[in-house]
């Protein structure tokens, strides 16, 4: 695969970054794609800006505003709480459809710059909850995305079966580990590297870190 090229969808958070650089060592080429959906923190997009600057990557920021006046959550309205499912509930950070629309448009720029590949740092192991992050769902997108453009996409998901602890020793074995920990923006807050510790993405976030850690002192 080191000759071909692929377009990452990325955020700037571990996931994605985790992802990209996974991506750099699969593929000969690698383009970014990140989506503006007016999301809660403007600073999301501008992690991307940095971290692509940063390892030279061509990078797409695409208007997806309309998502914004669809979907109202905590990602993208200030006055809606940041909280877990309850009673068998959707996080309040879900946004319908977004996944959906994410990768179709992936597909879209993959076939206009020439790429086979799309990467997404979707996950099923550690994930909250979210249906358009399981297995069965990518799957049947990597489907409908051939049939409806005619092509040979492969849509890769190198996290979906890693809990955090696994992500981050990913991460370590791409010798980015201390990259992703310091540049990335996971934290629903806005709050950069290790962000604020208490929202449901920091607590994940760093529990996994820590499992991973202590993991590896033992060895």
């Amino acid at each position: 695969m080191k000759k071909e090229k692929a377009v990452v969808v990325f955020s700037g958070g571990q996931d994605s970054t985790t992802c990209l650089f996974w991506a750099m060592q699969q593929f000969e080429e690698v383009v970014a794609v990140t989506f503006d959906y007016n999301q809660r923190h403007i600073a999301e997009i501008e992690c991307a800006k940095n971290i692509t600057n940063e390892l030279g990557i061509e990078h797409h920021i695409l208007d997806m505003s309309l998502l914004n006046q669809l979907a109202p959550n905590a990602l993208t309205r200030k006055d809606i709480e940041v909280k877990d499912g309850e009673n068998g509930e959707l996080p309040s950070t879900f946004v319908p459809g977004r996944n959906l629309l994410f990768m179709s448009f992936a597909g879209v720029l993959a076939s206009q710059v020439g790429a086979k590949h799309i990467v997404t740092g979707v996950c099923e192991t550690d994930f909250s909850g979210y249906p358009d992050c399981r297995d069965i769902f990518i799957k049947s997108l990597n489907v409908t995305l051939n049939l409806s453009m005619d092509q040979q996409f492969v849509i890769h998901t190198p996290l979906m079966w890693l809990n955090k602890a696994e992500t981050w020793q990913l991460a370590d074995q791409l010798n980015a580990l201390d990259f992703v920990r310091e540049k990335t923006l996971t934290c629903y807050n806005g709050i950069i590297a290790d962000g604020c510790g208490e929202c449901p993405s920091c607590v994940l976030r760093k529990r996994g870190l820590d499992q991973y850690l202590s993991s590896r002192k033992e060895l």
